[in-house]
């Protein structure tokens, strides 16, 4: 979580820059390949999770990763198939057929695109720092433990490989960073392991191969209302999860390489390379965060080119080089795995320095957004019960503010008696705060008139106004007359709209 100053890419960070820079060029493609490779056992895994051949999950990373690099609105962020969409769809694949599914893709698309053009993006300024906190310490936990299926139950050897890999990036960017060091270590185990023959698991035993290329495909499913009654429920599903996925995901890659992405084209561009991806009988997807970070923050990449790379490099290397790619190693990936986990954990947020001065409603939010994601396997749902914890706990805390004071008693009627007693109300009214209002007016020993001064207030909901009437109400069944004085412009306006039409006071 870095500076929170954006600025627009320039030079090298455009794909007209990094064409003009050899430098900027190579560590492009050299992250495209490292991506690429780490795609392969994420969109087979992935497709297991949806119930579908892996070609599926395969050719919709290709599809999603080429397409998004073109009508994408963040730079060298990868969009491929993902778990969170697998789990969203997979109940239409099981239940209906691929056909189905394939029709839910394209509609989740659609929805992508219409949410996107009315806004939905500009939602993103309601989530937190605590909940991109919690996110992404979600993320990289998710990213672990995702790897320990390969690290249990499998040959001694595949430890010692782990252990060489892990040194390899640990050491060699301290010599040099012409070769990205997740590529020297996938290249040099797999290397070792068809030298020797060592017998480890590998990427062929994740699942088959495609060996040939996607092809343009009408979903076989009647073009009815029945048809739109079962898809469009995991439609919109899928819609709401890719756009939050991938809009926290840009938000991330922003503060990382403190640039400004267009959030409103990112989520009709997901749409776009989702309908483009169900065409191509594909699974559907949005941003892979951990393959982002292998390309960003691990390789460096900043351009479009190592996205559309990543996807061409995919294809490439699963339908031309299959029998290849087949052959390397779990545990060079799982390897790049752990270091992407690694490097994602914002580290500092759990420090016990941290965690001391940080107020307990913040660090709370942070732990619902890592224990809900964690417990769920999706990010969405981690994301969603941060905010409304978020909000939770900033309405308990703006609530507390208000307060009632008696600061005067004036006016005497013609014996000497108290006429006239004055209230002033303090602090954000709201229906967290002002529900308690009510209660702390003297309506029984109160003078005939009562002014209440709202100087220091501001009304912000229909919930204020009904508290307001009722006081009114209450001092009227005993014959006192209320005035309401000090109201701001926007608080007199709502106020004046409001007042005597809510029903009952209350």
């Amino acid at each position: 979580m870095v500076s929170m100053t954006h600025q627009p890419d320039t030079g090298e960070g455009t794909v007209r820059g990094a064409l003009r820079s050899p430098r900027r060029l190579r560590i492009e493609i050299l992250a495209g390949l490292v991506v690429a490779l780490a795609l392969i056992p994420e969109a087979i895994s992935f497709s297991i999770i949806a119930g579908v051949d892996p070609r599926v999950g395969l050719f919709a990373s290709f599809t999603m990763a080429v397409t998004i690099a073109v009508v994408g609105g963040r730079r060298a962020m990868i969009s491929a198939a993902t778990g969170a969409i697998a789990l969203v769809i997979a109940p239409v694949a099981r239940e209906h057929g691929l056909d189905y599914l394939i029709a839910t893709v394209i509609l989740g698309g659609v929805l992508q695109i219409v949410l996107s053009v009315v806004g939905v993006a500009k939602l993103m300024r309601f989530i937190p720092r605590s909940v991109m906190v919690g996110f992404v310490n979600a993320l990289a936990i998710l990213i672990f433990t995702a790897q320990l299926p390969h690290l249990l139950g499998v040959p001694w050897l595949v430890y010692p490989m782990v252990a060489i890999a892990l040194a390899t990036m640990v050491l060699l960017p301290k010599l040099t960073t012409v070769v990205p060091a997740p590529l020297v270590a996938i290249v040099a185990l797999t290397a070792a392991t068809m030298v020797f023959a060592l017998n480890v698991p590998n990427v062929g035993d994740e699942g088959e191969l495609p060996s040939s290329l996607p092809s343009w495909l009408i979903p076989d499913v009647p073009w009815n209302l029945d048809t739109l009654e079962i898809i469009a429920p995991y439609a919109l599903a899928m819609a709401l999860v890719g756009l939050l996925e991938s809009l926290m995901t840009a938000k991330l890659v922003d503060d990382i390489t403190d640039s400004h992405s267009d959030k409103t084209r990112e989520g009709w561009g997901q749409g776009v390379a989702n309908i483009v991806t169900g065409f191509f009988g594909g699974m559907g997807g949005c941003a892979m965060i951990g393959q982002t970070m292998i390309n960003v923050k691990v390789s460096g990449a900043r351009t479009r080119i190592s996205t559309f790379l990543a996807g061409v490099f995919l294809l490439i290397m699963v339908v031309g080089l299959g029998g290849l790619v087949a052959k390397i190693p779990m545990a060079a990936l799982v390897a790049v795995m752990i270091m992407v986990s690694v490097g994602t954990m914002d580290w500092h947020s759990i420090a016990p320095k941290t965690l001391r001065r940080m107020p307990i409603a913040e660090t709370t939010v942070m732990l619902v957004t890592v224990a809900i994601t964690v417990a769920t396997h999706n990010l969405a749902y981690g994301v969603i019960a941060g905010v409304l914890t978020a909000m939770i706990a900033f309405a308990h805390r703006v609530a507390h503010f208000t307060e009632v004071i008696q600061v005067a008693e004036a006016d005497t009627d013609h014996d000497g008696a108290i006429d006239t007693r004055v209230y002033q109300v303090r602090g954000e009214l709201f229906f967290a705060s002002s529900n308690d209002l009510v209660y702390q007016f003297d309506y029984a020993g109160d003078p005939a008139n009562i002014v209440i001064d709202m100087s220091d207030a501001h009304i912000w909901d229909a919930s204020t106004v009904a508290t307001l009437d009722a006081i009114t109400t209450k001092y009227a069944t005993k014959g006192k007359n209320v005035q309401i004085i000090g109201l701001n412009e926007a608080s007199e306006a709502r106020h004046d709209l409001l007042s005597g039409h809510l029903a009952g006071g209350h």
